[in-house]
C-alpha cells in the first residue's frame, strides 16, 4: 500500500473543525490511504452536454480538449447525461445511501464492486469518505498515467490503471472513469489528482453541504455548477460526519463550494 505525503497529514490538521484527539485519529487513518483505495465540496440544473469552449480537433477530425487533453469528452457528455437522468426523476437521490451511491457509480460509468481488492477494480471507497468524490473521466491514452510529485498529499506513482480498466463501464464510451482524490481542488486552477496526474476534467464532483449538519450533498461540473443535489437517507453506512465535513472543507471558498454554499438550513 502506497502511503500518503506528510502534506496531507498537515492540511487535514488544519482544516478538521473537531476535538484535537479525534483529528489525530483520523489523521492516522489518513496516513495509509492511496488514490486507489480506501486504506490508499434546487432541481434546475444546466445542459449536461459539456461545452467548456475548449474543444478542438486532432489531424484525424477527433474532438479533444485543448486545455485538459486526457479528458474523454465522450465519456463526459454521457455520464452528465446520466446525471441528468436522475435529476429528473423526484426524489431519486432522496434514498438509503447506498443505494443512492450505486446511482452515483452507475452515472459516472463506474461498477459496482465492493468485494473487488484495491487496485482491482474496487469500488467501494467512492463517494463513501472526504476525499474519492471527483468522478474522472480520462481518455484511454492517459489510463496509466502516473503521479510524479506535482499532486500534493498522494503518493508518487499512484497508478490506477488496472483498477480503471476493471471497473468502468464500457457502454459510456472511450477511456474510463475513477473517483480520484479531491486534494488540491481547492486551487485555482485545480492541483488534483484529475486535472494533473490525468490532464482531465471531472464529470462531477459531490460535495456535502455544511448546512443540516452535512446532510444533503451537490453534484457540481468542472466549473462548479450545479448538476444535481440530495438529502439521502442514513441506513448506516452513510460517510460519518467528520467524513462530509473534511469534504466541504478541502473545497471550501473555490468554485466547487459555491453551491454547496446555497444550500439553505432547515429549522
Amino acid at each position: 500500500t502506497l502511503a500518503t505525503t506528510a502534506l496531507t497529514t498537515s492540511f487535514i490538521l488544519s482544516a478538521a473543525p473537531f476535538p484535537t484527539s479525534s483529528r489525530i485519529l483520523l489523521v492516522q487513518a489518513k496516513n495509509t490511504m492511496s488514490d486507489s483505495e480506501n486504506a490508499g465540496c434546487s432541481r434546475d440544473a444546466p445542459s449536461p452536454t459539456a461545452n467548456p469552449g475548449n474543444d478542438a480537433a486532432d489531424e484525424d477530425g477527433r474532438t479533444y480538449d485543448s486545455i485538459y487533453p486526457g479528458t474523454s469528452i465522450e465519456r463526459l457528455n454521457n455520464v452528465r447525461q446520466r446525471v441528468a437522468e436522475l435529476n429528473a426523476t423526484e426524489g431519486i437521490l432522496d434514498g438509503p445511501w447506498e443505494e443512492v451511491r450505486r446511482k452515483l457509480l452507475w452515472a459516472g460509468g463506474l461498477k459496482d464492486k465492493p468485494d473487488a481488492e484495491p487496485g482491482r477494480g474496487y469500488t467501494g471507497h467512492s463517494f463513501n469518505d472526504f476525499n474519492h468524490v471527483d468522478l474522472c473521466t480520462m481518455s484511454s491514452a492517459v489510463l496509466d498515467n502516473t503521479n510524479d510529485g506535482r499532486v500534493q498529499g498522494i503518493a508518487i506513482g499512484n497508478r490506477l490503471g488496472r483498477g480503471i480498466r476493471l471497473a468502468s463501464l464500457p457502454e459510456v464510451g472511450d477511456g474510463g472513469s475513477w473517483t480520484t482524490c479531491q486534494l488540491g481542488a481547492h486551487k485555482d486552477p485545480p492541483q488534483d489528482v484529475a486535472h494533473i496526474q490525468f490532464q482531465s476534467r471531472i464529470a462531477f464532483k459531490l460535495v456535502w453541504a455544511p448546512a443540516n449538519d452535512y446532510t444533503t450533498f451537490v453534484l457540481v461540473d468542472d466549473d462548479g455548477d450545479l448538476l444535481a443535489k440530495g438529502t439521502p437517507q442514513d441506513d448506516g453506512t452513510m460517510p460519518p460526519l467528520r467524513e462530509r465535513a473534511l469534504n466541504y472543507r478541502c473545497v471550501t471558498n473555490s468554485k466547487y463550494s459555491k453551491e454547496a454554499d446555497k444550500i439553505p438550513s432547515v429549522e
